[in-house]
């Protein structure tokens, strides 16, 4: 699951039943959770119950798939299961089934088959526009939109990388801050640890995280936060270039359209307009993983040189020269870099102690600076191996734990087994599907970060197990 799948499968898996009921209403949610959520094996065991018509036996189900793959196996049905696409039914005195829950089963369908007349796939204005915009004109303004935000972020390494024709709202500088993403300093906006993560990430994953920041503040805004999700899976199924009518969306939906322009994810001629075009940024919300890289190439992603190479070269003497001349790239590297020389193609500077010391003290990690210099080495950095001089990497590491001795983890303590098998089943469970952080055989106790595989291996464990 790529990372923009993953935080808003976070967010969705906090939601309870009821609200999923709400969403899955609508077919293009159902569409756009199927498409982007779900795994392979997942996918099919939807699409194999969607028109059988009764209930599925856990044994049938199970004898799907070969024994050999039961963690895949288990993995998609817990999946479906937090998803509240799949549940388990127990009638007396019948075996154990699987059912695809409703609505999502017909909304699915419709979905999949066409008709109805839910607008929930966007209503195409039927009437030209005065003013066409092209799928060009869309990718340059939301490209424009982005790095502003992206410029504000950094800004604080020097002057200010806000374009001059883009005016940032209060409202986007106040959701970078409640999602902690910037501190304030003085009068200046400062990134933070979680910020620098954040510009490491692909475009569209800082889309979702965005938005993940916008639904969390949608009951302060007075906005129904079902309506807000709705309507951005709603976005991630329109058609690129193609203008859609405001006429059947809800109060709540045209306030979003006001909010979404100022990050370049709608495109508006005015705030008066009986029409909106959505930007590449919205139409790829909902693609999967392929689609995505193909999208996000449509405009410059604002960390990559114009040619898509790599622009970084570092010595051993730790001397650094950056061959480019993005104003944010160049604000990016000041952050952890003290740069000394500047010339039309190229800055050149030094990593040092201080200038680590001083990335460090902003919340930024070693191991995000490391990130940032391998992902965008120069190509012919990238013809060694390892791509990064070791001496470099290894003193940015001790030159962090300097004032560092402990590393937090947060997860959950499993404790308490009866005998030792019972401890070692599930022990080698969590290791089996990759949650397994730490164990101690001894006192037959094993940490991990997510605890829901676990708990439901439990439940159908016999009754004699105990574990917290």
């Amino acid at each position: 699951m790529s990372g923009s799948s993953l935080r808003s499968f976070e967010y969705l898996e906090s939601l309870p039943g009821t609200v999923f009921n709400r969403l899955y209403q609508q077919p293009s949610t159902a569409l756009a959770i199927f498409r982007r959520m779900l795994t392979h094996l997942a996918k099919n065991f939807v699409m194999a119950m969607l028109y059988i018509g009764h209930p599925l036996s856990v044994a049938d189900l199970e004898s799907w798939v070969r024994p050999d793959s039961r963690r895949e196996r288990d993995q998609a049905i817990n999946l479906l299961e937090r998803l509240h696409i799949l549940r388990v039914t127990a009638d007396p005195g019948k075996s154990r089934a699987y059912t695809i829950t409703n609505p999502f089963l017909g909304s699915l369908r419709l979905a999949l088959t066409g008709g109805g007349n839910h607008n929930s796939f966007g209503v195409p204005c039927n009437t030209p526009d005065k003013n066409p915009i092209s799928v060009a004109e869309l990718d340059e303004y939301a490209r424009r939109q982005w790095e502003s935000v992206l410029g504000y972020m950094v800004g604080s390494a020097g002057a200010s990388l806000v374009d001059e024709g883009v005016r940032l709202s209060d409202g986007v500088k106040k959701l970078l801050k409640d999602g902690g993403l910037v501190k304030q300093r003085l009068s200046k906006a400062e990134i933070t640890q979680e910020g620098f993560a954040f510009i490491l990430q692909e475009v569209n994953a800082q889309v979702w995280t965005v938005l993940i920041y916008y639904l969390d503040a949608a009951e302060e805004m007075n906005m129904d936060s079902v309506d807000v999700l709705s309507f951005l899976f709603m976005l991630g199924s329109l058609e690129l270039g193609q203008d859609y009518s405001k006429a059947t969306l809800s109060p709540t939906q045209l306030q979003m359209l006001d909010d979404l322009s100022d990050f370049g994810i709608v495109y508006q001629h005015a705030a008066t307009s009986s029409r909106f075009y959505p930007t590449r940024l919205a139409t790829t919300l909902t693609s999967d993983s392929g689609a995505l890289r193909s999208a996000s190439a449509g405009f410059d992603n604002a960390l990559r040189s114009p040619d898509g190479k790599g622009f970084i070269v570092i010595e051993t003497n730790y001397r650094v020269y950056a061959y480019t001349t993005s104003q944010l790239q160049i604000a990016i590297l000041q952050l952890f870099t003290r740069l000394s020389t500047r010339y039309p193609n190229m800055v050149a500077g030094k990593i040092t102690r201080e200038s680590i010391r001083h990335a460090v003290a902003m919340g930024i990690t070693s191991e995000q600076i490391i990130s940032f210099l391998t992902t965008h080495a120069h190509p012919q950095m990238r013809k060694n191996n390892p791509i990064l001089p070791a001496t470099v990497v290894d003193q940015i590491r001790l030159w962090q734990i300097e004032g560092e001795r402990m590393k937090a983890t947060p997860g959950f303590l499993f404790k308490d087994f009866l005998t030792a098998a019972d401890y070692e089943a599930c022990s080698k469970y969590a290791e089996e599907i990759g949650v397994s952080v730490w164990k101690n055989e001894n006192r037959r106790m094993f940490f991990v970060t997510r605890y829901e595989q676990v708990a439901a291996y439990l439940k159908n464990r016999p009754k004699k197990i105990t574990g917290n």
